[in-house]
């Protein structure tokens, strides 16, 4: 147990390093080939942060594993709601800003319905797959067009944040891609493998492990990224890290097992696991639409989320031990 353990603790360590590396060779490369900053943070930003919840569904799925990319999906949402927004606004208070109450929190909402759609029959096959990756490019549109309105200051706020990663020469910056790519692949792999053992050593599901240890791990750099921009008072930001992460986990990483791998889900991912992700959804929904003063995630809503995932993960204990 404690080889398989350290096996996961290193292919976290390395999925975090590489994704960051990925982001960085892919934006240097892009911005050697003179494409536009706002085409680099709708693509390689966008997809490249949520690069480890991506890889590992990938990985898991062509292993004939996609209950591990399912549970990483919907068990990354859970923990992005109750554990990083709760944990973040439990330091920072968080409020939300006016176009994320307008466009973001209906399409997550919209987005998470359509998840439900698809496990509704207990099957994701590669009609469900298309069906979210449809929605993907849909957001993807929405969003170019989006950043095309945006006000010049927005976009400088944009291009300045790209300004930190360092200008590469161009083989540096494609070694730098291609490195990172293979530790992604790799490190995905060493993950999907100890996650497997870890679940047959205990004797529980891999739907069980997906949905909490890969789910939380791969939710870290979210946890970080939330923190950071609620201490530099972006509070705004943490919550739309938060909300566009939940987007891309449903449309991005569920849809890669419902087109690799389908597979049969069991009821209990829909009453239990969807259900409290769709209910976290709309509770931050409630929470959003109070009145204006107080649209926002004060530390009393933070321990009530906190509350909730560690209920969760309670349950999730208990019911693996009767079982």
């Amino acid at each position: 147990m404690i080889y398989y353990s350290l096996a996961l603790l290193v292919g976290f360590l390395v999925l975090f390093k590489s994704a960051d590396q990925f982001v960085i060779g892919s934006v240097a490369t892009a911005r050697n080939y003179s494409i536009s900053p706002m085409v680099i943070g709708l693509t390689i930003v966008a997809l490249g942060t949520s690069a480890p919840e991506i890889f590992v569904s990938a990985t898991s799925s062509l292993q004939g594993q996609p209950n591990i990319a399912v549970g990483n999906a919907i068990g990354s949402n859970i923990a992005n709601i109750g554990m990083v927004l709760g944990v973040t606004a439990l330091i920072v208070p968080l409020k939300f800003r006016v176009d994320i109450l307008r466009n973001d929190l209906p399409i997550m909402v919209f987005v998470t319905l359509c998840a439900g759609a698809t496990l509704i029959d207990h099957h994701l096959g590669i009609w469900d797959g298309l069906l979210l990756f449809g929605g993907l490019i849909v957001f993807m549109v929405r969003l170019a067009i989006e950043h095309s309105k945006s006000t010049s200051m927005e976009l400088a706020a944009e291009i300045e944040e790209l300004s930190a990663i360092p200008n590469m020469s161009n083989t540096r910056a494609i070694v730098t891609f291609l490195t990172a790519l293979v530790f992604l692949l790799l490190s995905a792999e060493l993950l999907v493998w100890a996650a497997s053992n870890i679940a047959q050593l205990l004797g529980v599901s891999e739907l069980l492990i997906g949905l909490t240890v890969i789910a939380v791990g791969t939710s870290l750099p979210e946890l970080v990224v939330s923190m950071t921009s609620a201490l530099k008072d972006q509070t705004d930001m943490a919550i739309g890290n938060i909300v566009g992460s939940n987007i891309f986990n449903i449309l991005a990483v569920l849809s890669i097992p419902c087109v690799l791998s389908p597979t049969v889900v069991t009821s209990e991912l829909l009453w239990r696991d969807y259900a409290l992700m769709l209910g976290l959804t709309l509770l931050l929904v409630i929470f959003a639409h109070q009145s204006k003063e107080h649209a926002n995630i004060n530390r009393f809503k933070a321990l009530i989320l906190i509350s909730i995932w560690l209920g969760y993960l309670v349950f999730l204990y208990q019911t693996a031990v009767i079982s």
